[in-house]
């Protein structure tokens, strides 16, 4: 959780200096969010048709591999302390 927040405070100081400098952002921000999806998705394009080709399991990959590239790692609960 902690880097998810860090990510939100570095792009929180971003905005705040291109407003103070009185600059737009290089996209709006959702078609750079989807742009950034369909990277990430066609990124897995070519490892899913190797696997095809060499008769392994799809729906596998698709569940663990591509997932984790995708989606990167997500957070956990923490049971004991910690900072959640």
């Amino acid at each position: 959780m902690k880097m998810y927040l860090l990510s939100l405070g570095a792009g929180i100081l971003v905005g705040i200096v291109y407003s103070l400098l009185n600059v737009r952002s290089p996209a709006p921000p959702i078609v750079a969010l989807v742009g950034l999806l369909g990277i990430l998705l066609g990124e897995q394009v070519v490892p899913m048709i190797k696997r095809i080709i060499d008769g392994q399991p799809v729906a596998e990959f698709v569940r663990t591999g591509c997932a984790e590239h995708v989606l990167g790692e997500l957070p956990t609960a923490r049971k004991e302390g910690g900072d959640a």
